[in-house]
Parts: structure tokens; sequence; C-alpha cells
């Protein structure tokens, strides 16, 4: 290396970001679907109606929120492979599984909502 310029410290991608924008993706596709099916109904078997009519109020924003968060980690992958830093193997998987899972629950709810429902009842 030339005198005066610094290696990075960290080889790798801004994994944390990447990391922290994939999960929140996958939290508000899952609040965006709880429309659909509600957060656990044997337990909060009074509030799921509730929760449930509130979530289907706000579900535009959460879609459109899930979808910038999927967005704001694929900027920040391919902002890192610009700055010729490699990207860890865990934060582009679960990048690629959120961006699965976000299309598929904006596009699909109804859908989901029915699979999940069919698994708990056995």
């Amino acid at each position: 290396m030339p005198a005066g310029t610094k290696e990075p410290a960290d080889h790798r991608s801004g994994s944390t970001s990447t990391v922290f924008a994939s999960l929140a993706a996958l939290g508000s596709a899952i609040l965006a679907s709880s429309c659909c099916l509600p957060l656990l109904p044997f337990l909060f078997a009074a509030g799921a109606a509730g929760s449930s009519a509130f979530f289907v109020q706000i579900r535009p924003f959460l879609v459109v929120a899930s979808l910038a968060f999927v967005a704001l980690g694929f900027y920040q992958a391919w902002r890192a492979k610009k700055c010729s830093r490699r990207p860890s193997v865990v934060s582009a998987i679960l990048l690629w599984v959120s961006a699965i899972v976000v299309v598929a629950f904006t596009f699909f709810p109804q859908v989901i909502a029915n699979l999940v429902a069919n698994l708990l009842a056995g």
C-alpha cells in the first residue's frame, strides 16, 4: 500500500445496517399481513379482532415501509460492493430471504394466512 493510505479495518460490507434493514423489512411485512391472520389468536382472542382492524388501516404504510427497507438493504449491499467490500454471507442470505418474504406477504397475504392457519390446525 502507498504510504499515507490506510487499509480499512473491516473488509465486510456494512453488514450490521444490511441485517437491520432486512429484519425491519421482515417485521413490517409480518405486521402488514397480520390483518389477515391475527397474531396469537389463542392467547389474545379479545384483542386480536381489534389489532387486526388496526393493522388493516395501516397496512398500506407497512407495505411501503417493508419495500423501502428491502430497497435500503439492497442499496447498502450495492454501495458496499462499489467500495470493494466483501458482503458477509449471513447478510446476503438474510437480505434475499427478506425480499422473498416481503414480496410473498405483499402480493399473497390471504394465501399465507390460509397456509399458516392450516399448519396451526394440524
